[in-house]
């Protein structure tokens, strides 16, 4: 082991180790908390810390090499509970303050707003103590090198390591900086991408063997992973339903519908307002913290609009319906942007933040707002110990479904389905009268299409029009708002102001988003600007050698290294969406480029695909568009829109959809137009099969399982 991290590994001894009794004295400070000036919703709950915080920048890096001193790099969320435990424990707290703003020059950073940031300093502290989470605490050089760093610090802890590492810093800076060099190899060793110079060879093993992988570790009661605490990951599922599908595999479908079906009984649901928490801390998907996530909610509406395709099952429209109606009554903006989230902590009836005080009930409490029916109550939502939470306060779980529930109750479906309605007005009464959970209100450009997504995925399965107006309106706020004049995109949003350079997984999903609508819509312009910001990311983006995508432009200077994400977590890599949009932009287009680019990214990544496939599950989902035949299909004609709806209605993982009423001259669709005539073409690498009027004719044509 190298001399740095020995060295390292000591720094990391001192946030466990108990406060010394001799510490360096610290002198009264005069603070100037510069968030103040900020429109992060998370900056400004730290506009009034004791603190000389600094936003993210050029001007704090510059302080810092000017007066020689360390920086601390502190990094949350607005809705994150233990970034509100540790600035109540320690950034308020003036003593702690007072070490903070004389031996260095504190950062605070909103991870949303830089995720750019965040991903470097989270790869640091990951190396240090193999996890990472949020808060994100780091004390860094001058120059912004990280030396040291972790998550949450109790406050003794916190100012301990603080004043240890300032001394280190004034007698010993030698340490610091060997510790910083071994950090920083190790960073840009891990954002480095090979090119895989292999045959490229794509083979539906490596698609069996990452099932296999979830079929080990599968949870066969609750869903999810053997293990706490337990994260929804949508777009994951929604790879594992299509790949169950592809290869009829029926132990993944049944792991698939058993976890959809867990969560949606679970309190990570929100039985009573819809939408869904970040994560459970327990197996059984009960407590969560209780924010919620605009990204979550999205992907999740995508998730259940495609299993109510396979299972028929209508519990999924139901939770659907409900997510989206949580989406616009409590984060739509009247411009059509959708807000970022919800809060974990709101005001207890002692006026102090708690977290999840909004979502839960006393016995008492629920008793009296649904009256005679609390037994019938209490056994719907366990209110017992299955599911007590603390303190006497319960949060709503199920357990299993309504149809079952009546059986065993003795009572019709339609009268339980009556009483719940009645029982979730009662406790949204009750809610409305406590203190609403803090909303985040800025508008990101990425987040904003992934519930664009959602939307228009709804709106393709159940036809419900007002999914769509809502996706319009969204998507024209983010085409007349976030597109600068040279064809680039603006990252945030808030109070009519758009700022911050777009990052790759604004191009990304955005992109995906507008190809999306575009096959619901057959309004050509959503493909055309989906096809300008691919060409405007390769352009600023992309790494020639390797074809793959840096995640951020090419103009951005103030980072240690230029990131590369590539690992599919709760959200997939905007590599791994980027290389599919290459794929059906390629199919659109007959771009073979695009197609070959995709192919490459993808071949790139298998070693890392094979080493872990639930850190790259949307690389996997990418590798099912290549191994399967993957259809085109153009319908043209007065009927374009009828036929395009009932092909929606069918779950056909493996296509794209080109469509119009009128004649156009999109490559799938030109010269194909005819009067009075609506004719379906179902093709292959544009290799068309004689064209069709009936879409059931055509759909007996359309293979979905892989050879």
């Amino acid at each position: 082991m190298q001399k740095g991290l020995f060295f390292l590994l000591f720094l990391i001894s001192i946030s466990s180790c108990k406060p010394q009794k001799k510490q360096m004295k610290s002198s009264k400070y005069t603070y100037t908390n510069l968030l103040i000036h900020e429109s992060s919703p998370y900056l400004l709950q730290h506009a009034h810390n004791p603190v000389n915080w600094h936003p993210w920048g050029k001007k704090a890096l510059e302080e810092a090499k000017r007066e020689n001193k360390l920086l601390i790099i502190s990094i949350g969320y607005a809705a994150c509970h233990w970034c509100h435990v540790m600035e109540h424990e320690s950034f308020e707290d003036t003593a702690v303050a007072n070490v903070m703003n004389q031996y260095y020059v504190p950062v605070k950073v909103d991870r949303e707003e830089h995720p750019d940031v965040d991903k470097i300093y989270m790869s640091a502290v990951q190396q240090l103590t193999g996890r990472g989470g949020w808060p994100l605490n780091v004390v860094a050089l001058p120059d912004g090198r990280p030396v040291w760093g972790g998550t949450y610090f109790p406050k003794e802890n916190w100012k301990s390591a603080l004043e240890q590492i300032a001394k280190m810093w004034k007698e010993e800076p030698g340490k610091l900086l060997e510790a910083a060099r071994s950090l920083e190899e190790g960073i840009k060793a891990g954002e480095i991408v090979k090119n895989n110079d292999a045959p490229l060879d794509f083979d539906k093993k490596i698609i069996e063997k990452s099932l296999d992988f979830w079929k080990r570790y599968k949870d066969p009661v609750f869903g999810g992973f053997r293990r706490a605490p337990k994260f929804p990951m949508p777009t994951q599922y929604r790879y594992l339903l299509r790949a169950g599908v592809q290869l009829q595999d029926r132990e993944i479908l049944d792991f698939v519908q058993l976890t959809l079906n867990k969560m949606q009984e679970g309190g990570i649901y929100d039985h009573i307002n819809g939408g869904f928490a970040r994560y459970s801390v327990d197996t059984k998907w009960h407590i969560p913290h209780f924010e919620k996530m605009l990204y979550d909610n999205g992907q999740l509406v995508s998730l259940y609009a495609d299993a109510y395709l396979v299972f028929n099952k209508k519990s999924y429209k139901s939770t659907v319906e409900n997510i989206l109606k949580f989406v616009e009554n409590e984060l739509t903006d009247k411009t059509g942007a959708f807000y970022s989230s919800l809060d974990a902590d709101s005001l207890n009836k002692e006026g102090e933040l708690e977290e999840g005080a909004y979502y839960i009930f006393t016995k008492d409490e629920i008793k009296k707002a649904v009256g005679e029916d609390y037994p019938l109550f209490k056994k719907y939502y366990n209110i017992n110990d299955y599911g007590l939470w603390e303190k006497g306060k319960y949060h709503l779980i199920k357990k299993g479904g309504d149809s079952l529930f009546a059986k065993e109750n003795g009572i019709s479906i339609e009268i339980l389905k009556e009483k719940v309605e009645n029982w979730k007005r009662a406790l949204k009464e009750l809610r409305s009268k406590r203190s609403r959970p803090r909303l985040d209100d800025k508008s990101l450009t990425s987040w904003n299409a992934i519930m664009l997504n959602g939307f228009i995925d709804a709106y393709k399965v159940f036809g419900n029009p007002h999914y769509l107006d809502i996706a319009l309106k969204n998507a024209r706020f983010l085409k007349k708002q976030q597109f600068k004049e040279d064809g680039g995109l603006w990252h945030a949003y808030k109070n009519g102001k758009s700022s911050i350079k777009a990052y790759l997984e604004d191009y990304a999903w955005l992109a995906k988003a507008y190809i999306n609508l575009y096959e619901a819509t057959g309004e050509e312009d959503w493909l055309e600007t989906a096809k300008s910001l691919v060409i405007y990311a390769e352009k600023h983006f992309k790494d020639k050698n390797t074809g793959m995508f840096y995640f951020v432009h090419n103009q951005s200077s103030d980072l240690i290294v230029r990131p590369m994400e590539t690992g599919d977590n709760v959200i997939p890599s905007s590599n791994s969406v980027m290389a599919e949009n290459l794929f059906r932009l390629g199919h659109f287009y007959e771009n073979r480029d695009w197609l070959y680019q995709s192919a490459k990214m993808i071949h790139n990544i298998l070693p890392q695909i094979e080493k872990y496939p639930p850190g790259n599950y949307y690389w996997l989902n990418g590798l099912l568009d290549h191994l399967s035949r993957f259809y085109e299909i153009a319908i043209i004609g007065p009927e374009a829109n009828r036929k395009v709806e009932e092909l929606f209605s069918r779950y056909i993982p493996n296509k794209i959809v080109a469509w119009s009423e009128i004649s156009s001259v999109l490559p799938l669709l030109k010269d194909r137009f005819v009067n009075n005539e609506t004719y379906i073409y179902l093709c292959v690498d544009n290799t068309c099969q004689l064209p069709e009027r009936d879409i059931k004719n055509m759909l007996k044509q359309i293979k979905w399982q892989l050879d």
